[in-house]
């Protein structure tokens, strides 16, 4: 999977406020000729306006903006960027500065990652002004010590999270675009644990997909199958009593 390197043109004095590495070196990637940045609308203040399109990056918790992000799509269109790593390298810094260590995480994230962020807004996407664009990326999280705080990692927490390259990318623009996310092979109706199984996740992942897409009004529950619950994709046959 080739890099998509971040554009030429992009602005090189981007507002700072709350920012992190890894959000301005985003926002300098989606950034065109014209666009405005932390521009105040409605109450809050936006990423990027792009002609009538409002866009807002966030690299995690999407509860957080969940206000501003319901708020700003009820009169603009707005899309939410969310990066997801496909490569993480793990460095580890000295007080000075200095990287004492580097290493590559075998976890490799896929377009799938999105639904564990989107099940706290698992209706926006039925907006019609509301869009999301994935990105793939390769990324480096700078952890430095501190001995009082996580232990699970002997006291190496997150200080920073820094762009490698954009590998790839995604656009949901409507409920049905989120239906790619299901195998074509994988017939109606199915359990969670079908969905698993068909995409070699967990089944954690599998009901968070699942609950989205239902919220979304892309599947529905159409029976059992013993105590498990059936989806079929919008549209499919109900099936009374259970399997």
């Amino acid at each position: 999977m080739g890099s998509i390197p971040m554009p030429h043109n992009a602005p090189k004095n981007i507002g700072t406020l709350n920012a992190k590495p890894l959000h301005e070196s985003l926002k300098r990637w989606c950034a065109q000729p014209g666009d405005r940045f932390e521009v105040p609308l409605d109450g809050f203040v936006v990423d990027i306006i792009h002609g009538d399109l409002l866009i807002e990056v966030q690299t995690q918790n999407f509860s957080a903006i969940k206000r501003k992000l319901e708020r700003l799509a009820a009169n603009h269109p707005v899309r939410l960027v969310y990066p997801i790593p496909y490569e993480k390298w793990v460095a580890r810094q000295a007080e000075d500065g200095t990287i004492i260590g580097r290493r590559r995480s075998p976890k490799r994230g896929g377009f799938e990652a999105l639904f564990e962020e989107l099940v706290s807004i698992p209706e926006l996407p039925k907006c019609r002004n509301f869009s999301v664009q994935l990105l793939l990326i390769r990324e480096e999280e700078v952890r430095r010590h501190d001995s009082n705080r996580c232990w699970r990692r002997r006291g190496w927490v997150t200080h920073e999270r820094r762009l490698l390259a954009v590998v790839g990318q995604r656009l949901l623009e409507k409920p049905e675009d989120m239906l790619a996310f299901v195998p074509p092979a994988l017939a109606d109706p199915f359990t969670a644990s079908d969905l698993a199984s068909s995409l070699a996740r967990s089944p954690r992942l599998a009901r968070m997909m699942i609950y989205c897409l239902r919220k979304a009004g892309c599947v529905a529950t159409v029976g059992k199958r013993g105590k498990a619950p059936l989806y079929a994709r919008s549209g499919g046959r109900a099936i009374s009593g259970s399997q």
